[in-house]
């Protein structure tokens, strides 16, 4: 694939932020959830000030808000990227490096020798010879989720700073922490980020557009069991970890689990198991596309813990459901014309637009669901919360052009 006009300033950027440790922590009660976002949302508000972006502002929920200004009248369109970077992986202490020009083998990593990334591995590597290639060093994640959205946001925001002939309405930008745990949109964003609708840059292949996520529950289940020395434990101890083990045990093993499911199956996730025999705690997340399907999987989950609960009567075992996001299908399909808008775009590239449920969800599922329309589009990251994580530079190439296409489509809506 040709080089594209931005691809040197995509690079530069990606390497920039993807070095800024900003990863989330969901056990943290603060908002952001940790400081070292911050630092990523700091350098973003001196960059947009530098570049000539107006109403430049760091809320005191987290998020980095900004004008391009427009140079017509118009609808006020939005694009948003997340900071933070996914807590279920090292992300401390990234060292991006850049595969220039890829020859279509393995992928090497200098600081875990043992790893090899190559087309059988990620099949998107395919055809991406001459490419040039951006991973982590072998111990961490890159970053790309969504530090690659932030860069395609950035350059395209540069670029029509720089050219003011470009015709287009104004462009609201957000940059908000702690997407990774369900917490990137504040209620007070949809009125703070002013636009009429907006669009994610988070996606994966170049062409997808997604307008359909998983919907969202949290379960978290805390077992409280009777503690005695073991010494002298018989007819006294209920141990909180066996009753905890009995229940993830009890739930689907064979199905329903994210390892056994697939398109647009849900699932029910056992996260985490903490404590101690005394008390315990499970978290799960639940998912399905459907409202029905995410109420069965809570219902299910409920009844699994009081079938265990009804085992032992002296233990307590208590079961909360919350709810995260739902999907974005529902609201988008009542008017579908900011789907309709990015395709165009994408179509105007010389790419194929494709539109796949996502298998997870997005700042956008929460915007939409709040008032404010927000399809995800794709920037080219793959193998995302893991060490083998890559983006492709020229991808992110194309991701920009689309992002300069809405802006010159939306002006004429």
């Amino acid at each position: 694939m040709p080089r594209t006009p931005f691809d040197t300033e995509l690079e530069e950027r990606l390497l920039r932020y993807a070095a800024i440790d900003s990863q989330s922590d969901e056990t943290s009660p603060s908002q952001p959830s940790t400081a070292v976002q911050l630092d990523m949302s700091r350098l973003l508000v001196a960059e947009l000030v530098a570049m000539g972006a107006q109403d430049v502002h760091l809320t005191d929920y987290g998020a980095v808000l900004a004008t391009v200004p427009g140079t017509v009248d118009g609808p006020v369109m939005g694009w948003c990227a997340h900071v933070d970077t996914a807590p279920q992986f090292n992300a401390t202490g990234v060292k991006p490096v850049v595969h220039r020009g890829y020859n279509g083998g393995d992928i090497t990593f200098a600081d875990a020798p043992e790893l090899k990334l190559n087309p059988q591995v990620s099949p998107h590597l395919v055809g991406k010879e001459g490419e040039d290639i951006i991973t982590a060093s072998g111990l961490t994640l890159l970053g790309g989720d969504d530090k690659a959205g932030v860069a395609i946001a950035m350059t395209a925001a540069r670029h029509l700073i720089d050219n003011p002939q470009i015709r287009r309405a104004p462009i609201r930008l957000a940059f908000t922490p702690d997407e990774e745990i369900g917490r990137g949109v504040d209620p007070r964003l949809p009125k703070d980020f002013a636009c009429d609708f907006a669009y994610t840059f988070d996606g994966g292949k170049p062409g997808e557009i997604e307008f359909e996520t998983f919907s969202a529950d949290r379960g978290v289940v805390t077992v409280r069991g009777v503690s005695a020395h073991p010494g002298f434990a018989k007819d006294k101890m209920v141990n909180a970890l066996h009753l905890a083990s009995k229940i993830v045990m009890t739930l689907p093993q064979v199905t329903m689990t994210p390892d056994t499911t697939e398109g647009l199956e849900g699932f029910i996730h056992v996260t985490d198991m903490n404590g101690g025999s005394t008390q315990a705690e499970l978290k799960f997340i639940l998912r399905d596309f459907e409202r029905e399907g995410l109420a069965e999987k809570g219902a299910l989950l409920q009844q699994v813990c009081a079938t265990v609960a009804a085992t032992e009567p002296r233990a307590q075992i208590t079961c909360e459901i919350t709810p995260q996001y739902r999907n974005m299908r529902y609201w988008l399909e009542e008017d579908m014309t900011p789907v309709d808008l990015v395709r165009g775009a994408v179509a105007a590239v010389g790419l194929e637009p494709r539109s796949v449920p996502i298998r997870g969800g997005t700042d956008g599922s929460r915007l939409t669901e709040m008032g404010v329309p927000c399809p995800n589009v794709f920037t080219g990251m793959q193998e995302i919360h893991g060490p083998l994580e890559w983006i492709s530079v020229q991808d992110m190439g194309l991701a920009t052009q689309v992002a300069l296409e809405l802006a010159q489509r939306a002006a004429q809506e």
